[in-house]
């Protein structure tokens, strides 16, 4: 039987960059399907990530993220967060997030392409309000 690790390690990764490499006592993923939380010897898993925040906790510390969906995979004590975006939550403001709301709710639907376009950028702008919202 493999050793089960004693720490996590947190690597946050989009297009452009490695945004983050730190360690973390828990991480808490915004998935599709709801929040997940991580903690040390957590089972192996891949998951789809929805737009929302990211926190990572390192003992009483706790960064927040807004991360723009994307993919999540642990293993090995690693929480490895591939996405589109990764901003630091306090940089996610409220007028930002409510221009994103209204861009997203003026795109059109006229055929499914349009649809999942706008669903998405819908999704999105709730994530960056989610994140203002915890901003205040």
């Amino acid at each position: 039987m493999a050793d089960t690790p004693t720490s996590l390690r947190v690597v946050v990764v989009t297009p452009e960059r490695a945004e983050l490499d730190v360690p973390a006592t828990s991480v808490v993923l915004p998935m599709f399907d709801g929040e997940r939380g991580i903690l040390t010897g957590h089972s192996a898993f891949v998951g789809q990530l929805a737009p929302g925040e990211l926190r990572i906790a390192n003992g009483t510390q706790t960064t927040r993220y807004f991360i723009d969906g994307g993919f999540a995979q642990v293993a090995g004590g690693v929480v490895n967060v591939l996405t589109a975006k990764a901003i630091p939550a306090n940089l996610v403001l409220s007028a930002t997030a409510t221009a994103a709301r209204a861009v997203a709710d003026a795109l059109p639907s006229n055929n499914s392409a349009e649809r999942e376009a706008r669903t998405k950028a819908v999704a999105r702008a709730q994530g960056m309000e989610a994140v203002a919202r915890n901003n205040a």
